[in-house]
C-alpha cells in the first residue's frame, strides 16, 4: 500500500508459513482458546504498523497437527478487504489449488464510482486495538446451535416490534440486552444517555444494480440502533426491532446519497468529536456478521473445512459466524473482564448459548 489512497500491485507475493503443531486438533475444535488460536496465525493481527507502506497486507500459515489434521489461517488487512472480500479470496484461492479455475468469477478491484477515494488517515481500527484496552478485554465464543437458535427466534419474534427476526437479529438482540444488563450491574451510577448497537451491513446485494460478488474492498456500511436511557429495559423483541429498522435503512438510495461528496465520513468525524467532548453521551457495542459468507466452501482439495473461526480481539465487539450446518451461529464476544463474568451468567445467555461444539 503506497499511501492511504492507493495500492501498488507489484506481484511480490505474500508471506506463507508452514508450521508443525505439537498436539491434537480436537482440543481446539471443542472449546477454542484465543491464546491457542493466535499461535496458528502468520502474524499478530493487533500489530498495526504506523507506516502504511510497511503494513502486512496478507499472510497465510498452514498448521499441521500431530493427529494429521490441518488448519489454514489467513490475516488480511481490513483496509483492503471486508469479510465478504476475504471469503471471496479464500474460495478463489482454494478453487485454484484444486484446479477448478472455471468456478472463479471475475474479480472486481475498482468500486470508486460508488465509493470515491477519501482521506482515511483518521479512520482505522487503532481505537479498537489499543494495547491498554485489549489488556482489559476477555474474548469468548458462545455457540447458538440450530435448535436453540430456532427457539430464540421464536421468543424474540413474540411482540409488536418485529414478527420474524433473522438469525443475526435474534442473536444480536440477546447479546445487546445482556451487554447492557452486565454493564448496568457494574455501573449503578449509570450516566450514559444512549446505549447504541452498531452493525456492519454488506452493500453488495443492496445496491441497484448489485455489486459483483467478487468486489474486493470494504463494501459495507455501519448501521446504528439507539436505545435511550428510558428504553434500557426493552425486551428482546424491542431491541430486535431497533436493529431491524437500522439495517433496513441501508438501501440503494440511502447509501448513494450519504456517500456522495464524502458525507458518510464527515458524519463519522462529527460523531467522533461529539463523543470525545462528552464520553458519557453514548455507550457503544458493535456487531460484525460474517454469516452467509462462503467460508465453509473453501475446499483446497481435501474437502470442506470442519470449522471456521476467528482469532481477532476487538474492544466491545461481537463477531457472528455460521456454524458448519449453516443454521446455527457462533458469537465471538469481547467484553471487559468484569462485564464478561456478568454476561456469562445472564439468564438469556445461559438458556440459549453453550461453550462447546457437540462431539
Amino acid at each position: 500500500m503506497k499511501d492511504c489512497f492507493s495500492i501498488d500491485c507489484n506481484d511480490e507475493g505474500a508471506p506463507y508459513v508452514e508450521a508443525h503443531v505439537a498436539g491434537d486438533m480436537s482440543t481446539i475444535l471443542q472449546e477454542p482458546d484465543i491464546h491457542q488460536l493466535e499461535k496458528l496465525l502468520p502474524c499478530n493481527p493487533h500489530d498495526v504498523s504506523p507506516e502504511v507502506s510497511s503494513q502486512v497486507i496478507v499472510a497465510a500459515q498452514v498448521n499441521y497437527f500431530d493427529c494429521g489434521g490441518m488448519a489454514v489461517s489467513v490475516c488480511i488487512w481490513h483496509a483492503i478487504a471486508d469479510a465478504s472480500a476475504v471469503a471471496s479470496f479464500l474460495t478463489s484461492w482454494a478453487a485454484i489449488a484444486r484446479g477448478a479455475t472455471d468456478e472463479i468469477e471475475g474479480v472486481i478491484f475498482d468500486c470508486t464510482s460508488l465509493f470515491p477515494p477519501q482521506d482515511m488517515r483518521s479512520f482505522s481500527l487503532h481505537n479498537f486495538l489499543k494495547e491498554d484496552l485489549l489488556s482489559k478485554i476477555m474474548l469468548k465464543r458462545f455457540l447458538f446451535d440450530s435448535s436453540k437458535l430456532a427457539a430464540l427466534r421464536e421468543e424474540v419474534g413474540n411482540g409488536p416490534c418485529l414478527e420474524r427476526p433473522t438469525r443475526v437479529e435474534a442473536v444480536a438482540a440477546l447479546i445487546w440486552g445482556a451487554v447492557m444488563a452486565a454493564d448496568g450491574e457494574e455501573n449503578q451510577n449509570e450516566t450514559a444517555e444512549i446505549n447504541a448497537a452498531t452493525i456492519s451491513v454488506g452493500l453488495r446485494k443492496r445496491m441497484i444494480p448489485p455489486l459483483p460478488k467478487l468486489s474486493i474492498g470494504n463494501a459495507y456500511q455501519v448501521a446504528m440502533a439507539n436505545c435511550s436511557k428510558k428504553e434500557k429495559q426493552l425486551d428482546y423483541n424491542g431491541l430486535a426491532g431497533k436493529l431491524h429498522e437500522s439495517i433496513g435503512k441501508m438501501n440503494n438510495d440511502y447509501v448513494r446519497k450519504i456517500h456522495a461528496g464524502g458525507g458518510y465520513f464527515q458524519f463519522l468525524r462529527t460523531k467522533g468529536e461529539e463523543l470525545g467532548k462528552n464520553p458519557n453521551l453514548m455507550k457503544v457495542f458493535g456487531f460484525s456478521s460474517w454469516c452467509r459468507f462462503p467460508f465453509y466452501e473453501a475446499d483446497f482439495g481435501w474437502g470442506k473445512p470442519n470449522w471456521v473461526g476467528t482469532a481477532l480481539t476487538l474492544y466491545k465487539v461481537a463477531i457472528l459466524i455460521d456454524t458448519k450446518d449453516g443454521q446455527g451461529i457462533e458469537a465471538w464476544v469481547s467484553l471487559p473482564k468484569e462485564d464478561m463474568v456478568k454476561f456469562e451468567q445472564n439468564p438469556g445467555i445461559c438458556a440459549y448459548a453453550s461453550f462447546k461444539l457437540s462431539t
